[in-house]
């Protein structure tokens, strides 16, 4: 592995695992880990790590590192925004065309034998409205994509940011009431939380798809359920959720919902950039240099 030039790598084997059951003799050396928004980092896994000096998050999430932990014992948080986002892009707009041209079903019910029924017209994105929760390097390159296939693009965020060809709309639920296609692609974490919630959906409404390649938690889920067993959105297509990689039974068997896990932001040239990024990041830790992107020191 390309990192072990910078000293020996530890890989522990889930997130659930408690940092702690690992060998006191290797955890009392881990000065850097490296882990995700999604995983984080508790403040009981840093306690037990007194060595620590770097949490490096991959991609733009730090939900779940405990910040004031971190602060507390001197440790320093950075993250890597921007490796994976074209590729997160790519498969928000790949969502979008299997679940409004519903691939999935058409596939099947050729590969059935069927025609002639399955030949309906389904919903297209062209001269329709995308609204993007969340604005930033993913959303824009999101926004880019959209307005290439001649869509009206709208943004919600809490201050305008210049983007040609994009809408600022300062009403979450307005945006969503002008938009047919609605993609969520904001942080985690309280601030966010339910955002997308029974209220927003209803505004969105019965021609309206749901697209999150953000945070599980940004949409409550009992209430998305809901909305698509009773028609109140068209459908869905998700590659997050509460609680993953656990995926609630109703979701699972609705069949205006598509559904693939959490791996948005996975490509080759994804990898690469990841990989280029926690270089760059370990090298100045252990040059006791400055890295970019520190979220707090």
């Amino acid at each position: 592995m390309m990192l072990a030039r910078y000293g020996a790598v530890i890989d522990r084997p889930g997130p659930t695992l408690p940092v702690a059951m690992l060998d006191q003799g290797l955890r009392e050396q881990v000065r850097l880990v490296v882990t995700n928004g999604s995983a984080g980092l508790s403040a009981d896994d840093m306690a037990a790590l007194p060595a620590l000096r770097w949490v490096l998050c991959t991609g733009v999430g730090h939900e779940n590192v405990d910040l004031d932990a971190a602060r507390s014992q001197g440790v320093r948080v950075s993250n890597t925004p921007g490796a994976n986002g074209q590729t997160v892009a790519d498969h928000a707009m790949a969502l979008l065309l299997a679940i409004s041209r519903d691939l999935l079903r058409l596939d099947q019910g050729v590969r059935a034998g069927r025609w002639e029924d399955l030949r309906q017209p389904r919903p297209a994105p062209h001269d329709r409205t995308l609204g993007l929760l969340g604005f930033g390097q993913i959303g824009q390159a999101i926004a880019t994509r959209a307005l290439g296939f001649g869509m009206r693009v709208l943004y919600h965020t809490r201050v305008p940011r210049p983007f040609q060809g994009a809408e600022h709309a300062a009403d979450l639920k307005m945006m969503a009431a002008r938009a047919d296609y609605l993609v969520v692609a904001c942080p985690g974490g309280a601030a966010t939380r339910h955002l997308v919630d029974a209220a927003l959906l209803q505004a969105l409404g019965p021609r309206g798809f749901l697209i999150n390649i953000g945070r599980g938690s940004v949409v409550d889920t009992t209430a998305l359920v809901a909305a698509l067993e009773d028609g109140v959105i068209a459908g869905a297509a998700l590659d997050v959720f509460e609680g993953e990689p656990v995926v609630p039974p109703r979701l699972r068997t609705l069949p205006n919902v598509i559904l693939t896990p959490h791996l948005a932001g996975r490509s080759p040239q994804a990898q690469a950039a990841q990989l280029s990024a926690w270089e760059t990041h370990i090298a100045a830790c252990t040059q006791g240099r400055s890295p970019p992107n520190l979220v707090h020191s």
